[in-house]
């Protein structure tokens, strides 16, 4: 349906003559006649009644009276909607994270609401294979994984550096060391994270190289479970650094060092390829990159 048509009929409908409608539109009667009948063309019905010297709504241009109204409206409110997403007035952001994925996301979440209060963060958990395609479906904005994708419609940028951290409870006989080799973790019992990654791999592959047993008798779902279990003096464990900054300051668990398990961790921003992103997820996506460039900046400053 052509609004200008519309417009026309609107114009008609309010001022009950042909003639005054054309004038209000600065068309000429013609002009206006030919509109209304492409429209009642279109739409298989007649909208006025002509029998009389003012002509009166059908049924049909009744109903269509209503609508087109609504329309119209609509179509006014659209300018002023974009320009509130164009001014992150509105909008939403959609990323998908895994368990420390949501965690590295809490400060940059705070920095993003206090410059865009009105905009909404919705962090989908999600297993991380499953975060690249559900980029490519369109589900996901932008997403935080600790690997780079296969995929090529996908583009990743580095934005965190961390390390896995092995720690036991504090009353744990390593606890008074600072370094021990691997070799003495063949008989510790290890709680894992049940879901797989590329750091649980790499792991698996360290023990073997070295040929020490590993022993992950308990598997848990959270990284959250695995720092209470250990608090629980049931197991050892190794863990995202990033994840245990608060258990560490307070001592609930102690840190010790592994020397062949030093293995850092990357985490990615991850979006499509060459995809143009609203508004609201090109800001967040500038929030990330710019705290990112702050940390490697002190970290430059406090190295020289």
């Amino acid at each position: 349906m052509d609004f200008r048509e519309l417009e026309v009929f609107l114009a008609v409908a309010r001022e009950k003559s042909f003639s005054r409608a054309a004038k209000s539109l600065l068309r000429t009667q013609p002009a206006v006649s030919l509109a209304i009948r492409r429209l009642e063309e279109e739409l298989g019905e007649s909208l006025f009644d002509r029998t009389s010297k003012i002509p009166s709504l059908t049924d049909a241009g009744e109903l269509l009276l209503e609508h087109g109204r609504r329309l119209v409206n609509l179509r006014g409110e659209i300018r002023p909607a974009l320009a509130e997403l164009r001014n992150l007035e509105r909008g939403r952001v959609r990323v998908g994270a895994n368990e420390t994925g949501a965690l590295y996301l809490l400060p940059l979440i705070a920095r993003y609401r206090r410059l865009y209060p009105h905009v909404m963060v919705k962090i989908v958990r999600s297993l991380a294979r499953n975060i690249p395609q559900e980029l490519l479906n369109r589900n996901l904005d932008l997403g935080v994984l600790s690997y780079r994708p296969a995929e090529s419609h996908l583009k990743s940028a580095i934005v965190y550096r961390d390390r896995l951290s092995f720690i036991v409870y504090p009353t744990h006989p390593l606890a008074r060391r600072r370094r021990v080799s691997m070799h003495e973790l063949g008989q510790e019992v290890f709680a894992a994270h049940n879901v797989w990654s590329p750091y649980r791999e790499r792991v698996l592959r360290t023990f073997e190289k070295h040929r020490v047993p590993l022993h992950m008798d308990v598997e848990l779902p959270t990284v959250e479970a695995i720092k209470k279990f250990v608090q629980m003096r049931q197991a050892v464990a190794l863990v995202p650094r990033m994840c245990i900054e608060e258990e560490l300051a307070k001592g609930a668990v102690v840190e010790v060092e592994i020397p062949e398990l030093r293995i850092e961790r990357k985490l990615r921003v991850v979006y499509r390829r060459g995809d143009s992103l609203s508004h609201a997820a090109r800001a967040f996506l500038r929030v990330v990159t710019t705290q990112t460039e702050k940390v490697a900046l002190s970290a430059e400053v406090n190295t020289e």
